[in-house]
């Protein structure tokens, strides 16, 4: 089929990257514009964008999806089908129906649980035992079109948002292949979502990664999983950041939420809401990434000191 792809991230140029590699033809790309990163804050393509351009294909990145010139330029394009893979826009009704089998997209959770932006991280921060991915026609309703093709995959005991993505987007490609296959062949039958069973996986925020220390060891420990990535679970420590990057549950022992329990060659310990954290890799801000052993050999840090307190 003629295939016009929407899409932004790294796990969008995978599923790009695959369909480029079958018979199928991308007439062109779209994605969004460049935008500062690094230190330097220089204008930086995203990964769809340049591996389109590596292949020669035309590239749009709209500024806004109603601009009427992108519009017009967009359906000069003639797609049978319009992929979208974590395009980051909402779309308007004009590119809804612009094509003949209209937008398929990949969504990286089993809807209709977790409909929105950050699926992946919620399903790690929430303790799910499974994810998965899902295609769908694209509706006006954020993530609530009908459902083509699933299919699941456990999470493991130490899961990350980077890891479950990692594994999900090559998944997700293979998924895409599969149902643009049955689409053609006119296989699949498009099942509607049950509303009733929706949930929603909002935005990360950088503030999300404040570590609340009366939750239970076990939520902080996979919202630390959750945050990475991005924004990084973190606490304040003699008025400084100091982010987690890996815990651990811990023995259970008295202590206020917060208070550091022990801090020595044996471990690093804080008291929560309800059991104990063990922190493994840490990093105070403006400082490399560290074990916690290192961290305390450098830092004046003493048990029954509280976290958390900017």
């Amino acid at each position: 089929m003629r295939i016009v792809f929407m899409g932004t991230p790294v796990v969008a140029a995978i599923s790009l990257e695959r369909l480029l590699e079958s018979r199928h033809q991308v007439a062109g790309v779209v994605t969004q514009p460049e935008r500062p990163a690094g230190r330097g804050q220089k204008p930086i393509a995203s990964p769809v964008q340049r591996i389109a351009e590596s292949r020669d294909i035309a590239v749009l990145a709209p500024e806004k999806v109603r601009d009427p010139a992108f519009l017009a330029a967009l359906g000069t394009w003639a797609p049978e089908i319009i992929v979208v893979v974590a395009y980051g826009r909402i779309l308007p009704r004009q590119i809804l129906e612009l094509a003949p089998h209209g937008c398929l997209n990949v969504h990286y959770s089993l809807l209709p649980k977790y409909r929105g932006a950050a699926p992946v991280a919620w399903a790690v921060i929430n303790g799910e035992a499974k994810s998965g991915v899902t295609t769908m026609h694209l509706v006006e309703k954020m993530d609530a079109g009908p459902i083509l093709l699933q299919r699941e995959l456990p999470l493991a005991p130490d899961e990350t948002t980077a890891s479950l993505q990692t594994r999900l987007a090559p998944l997700g490609a293979e998924l895409l292949l599969e149902t643009l296959a049955g689409i053609e062949a006119g296989t699949i039958t498009a099942k509607p979502q049950d509303e009733s069973a929706a949930t929603l996986a909002p935005m990360l925020k950088k503030e999300d990664g404040l570590i609340d220390w009366h939750l239970p060891a076990a939520a902080i420990e996979r919202r630390v999983r959750g945050f990475n990535p991005w924004p990084t679970a973190y606490t304040h420590v003699n008025g400084q950041i100091l982010k987690i990057h890996r815990a651990r549950i811990e023995a259970d022992q008295k202590g206020a939420p917060g208070e550091i329990l022990r801090a020595d060659r044996g471990g690093f310990c804080v008291a929560t809401g309800e059991g104990v954290l063990g922190l493994e890799e840490v990093q105070l801000e403006n400082r490399k990434r560290v074990s916690a052993s290192e961290f305390l050999n450098g830092a004046r840090i003493e048990k029954g000191a509280l976290l958390g307190a900017a």
